[in-house]
């Protein structure tokens, strides 16, 4: 009896053990980060203005981002210098929600300060596992007395996402992780409690995993002492060629090829913002740019470096329709004029 007893005893403990080593050793899933956004990802309807299903489709120029952060991509590091309101935030939430549910390890999230990763935590991620069905299941909802899921720690199996500021040294030195983002980097200060670079001190907590992978993202700010501009110069800098509509040449969207008409009074006309062709010079109207995003193409101007480092610039005119129009950015700019601080923004 006492060995048939020992004998079950110890057939449990196998088959608990047997399903977390097999986890353990199985092969990263090949299905890509924007592939499972796609097929999983809900939009809440408390932290998005476009709520329901995820569509890649609605921010084509997306997909390469994310599928950068796939297992699948020998990346380890990836720059994002987008504008504001064009969806790199949606990006790290999308790569944190297919860790946790496909390839789970330990992930580090840093925000500019500690309070920023705390609202970040409230209004972004928990409201992405609420919304998500796969998420839910295995984070479990937050509760007061629930060390497994806190304001800045959510455990699930087989990892542990944790979140801090770049303003707490203690936080940065928290935890190893094969997955890191640093969001917002323009934002750190160069010095944290006297112990160096925050981007520099969390990094180093990824340094003892071989397939880690790296994000940083941030809005630009002051030329010359931007830090994701200086991360951007040193990736294989790609930048998203989107086709003209009428004679198919693909180029980079900028501002001073977009015009506009004025009165009989010289007063701007921001409505008639059109994008003027590089090549044909034919004035594109903003309609046909849901077209022109999904026939475009990111194109890396140092190639030779686009399997280690890959980074991606985008600016405002590339926000989808219904998101920040052209005509809105005439109208910031004018407002802007004689006011150095607007005109920085």
């Amino acid at each position: 009896d006492i060995l048939r007893d020992n004998l079950a005893i110890n057939t449990s403990i196998l088959e608990a053990c047997r399903k977390p080593w097999a986890l353990g050793f199985a092969p990263d899933p090949r299905l890509t980060v924007s592939e499972w956004s796609d097929r999983h990802r809900v939009l809440s309807t408390k932290a998005s203005a476009e709520p329901g299903r995820w569509r890649t489709s609605r921010t084509p120029y997306l997909r390469e981002v994310m599928d950068s952060l796939s297992p699948s991509s020998p990346v380890q590091r990836v720059v994002v210098m987008f504008a504001a309101q064009t969806g790199k935030t949606e990006c790290l939430l999308n790569w944190m929600g297919y860790s946790i549910d496909l390839a789970p390890a330990p992930f580090l999230l840093v925000q500019p300060r500690v309070e920023d990763a705390k609202k970040y935590s409230r209004q972004r991620i928990d409201p992405m596992i609420e919304a998500t069905e796969v998420l839910r299941s295995k984070v479990s909802e937050r509760r007061a007395r629930d060390a497994g899921n806190t304001v800045f720690q959510k455990e699930f199996p087989g990892g542990l996402l944790s979140l801090t500021g770049a303003n707490s040294g203690a936080g940065l030195r928290s935890m190893p992780a094969r997955y890191l983002a640093l969001d917002e980097v323009d934002a750190y200060k160069p010095d944290v409690d006297e112990e160096g670079d925050p981007i520099a001190l969390a990094e180093a907590r990824t340094s003892t995993f071989v397939r880690r992978k790296i994000a940083l993202t941030s809005t630009p700010t002051i030329e010359g002492r931007s830090k994701i501009a200086s991360e951007y110069a040193e990736s294989d800098q790609s930048v998203y060629l989107v086709p003209c509509p009428d004679c198919g040449e693909h180029q980079f969207l900028e501002w001073k090829n977009l015009h506009w008409e004025s009165d009989e009074k010289g007063v701007a006309l921001p409505e008639t913002a059109r994008l003027a062709c590089v090549s044909c010079g034919v004035l594109i109207p903003e309609h046909k740019k849901t077209w022109m995003l999904a026939n475009g193409m990111w194109v890396a101007r140092v190639p030779e470096l686009s399997k280690r480092v890959r980074g991606f610039h985008l600016n405002a005119l590339y926000a989808p329709l219904g998101w920040t129009s052209w005509a809105e950015l005439v109208r910031e700019w004018m407002k802007a004029q004689g006011n150095q601080d607007l005109l920085r923004t």
